[in-house]
């Protein structure tokens, strides 16, 4: 199922910047999300689908060149997959609720806000800032193009289908990127 709200279709740019705006777009979709006004489901399946193609192009395209270029280490590349398996999984739980007017939904909402606000405030910090330091202007480009191919791959895929969200966070358990404790808490 496609969303009929805009995502945006970069082709080029400068790979922070694009991943930037995807960010800024994210938190309006939040925004929407929490607005009872809102149609709370297109929004609910605007965010699952930006979700998934962002990290999808970030874990593919971003993280690994960064590395390759020593701007971020093992650690950061690995904490941002660990964080948007955590964000699928508290995606997925949205996804999963049939009624958006319910305390269970908001409940839902805010998990999902906390897990993807914090990714959002860290990536910025240790993973974006060494990418505008130590990659120069050309590289971010490249990336921004591989970044921005992916993602909108990925929009055209469905990515953000309940069933696609439900293989990632199986998949993600499956190789030990999400602990089965926290499902048990």
């Amino acid at each position: 199922m496609s969303t009929p709200i805009d995502l945006g279709r970069p082709v080029s740019g400068d790979v922070v910047g694009l991943i930037l705006e995807d960010h800024r777009r994210f938190e309006a979709l939040l925004r929407d999300l929490r607005d009872s006004t809102s149609d709370r489901d297109a929004v609910r399946q605007a965010l699952a689908t930006l979700h998934v193609a962002h990290a999808v192009a970030e874990e593919r395209e971003v993280y690994p060149n960064l590395r390759k270029k020593q701007a971020i280490g093992e650690h950061e590349a690995e904490h941002g997959e660990e964080e948007h398996a955590e964000g699928n999984e508290a995606l997925l739980a949205l996804l999963e609720l049939r009624g958006t007017d319910t305390e269970a939904f908001d409940d839902a909402v805010e998990e999902f806000a906390q897990k993807l606000n914090h990714h959002i405030t860290e990536e910025e910090l240790t993973i974006l800032n060494p990418a505008r330091e130590d990659v120069s202007p050309q590289v971010r480009d490249t990336l921004g193009e591989a970044f921005a191919r992916v993602r909108n791959a990925q929009i055209e895929e469905d990515c953000g289908s309940i069933d696609n969200v439900r293989r990632l966070v199986e998949e993600a358990r499956s190789e030990g990127v999400l602990d089965d404790e926290e499902d048990e808490e």
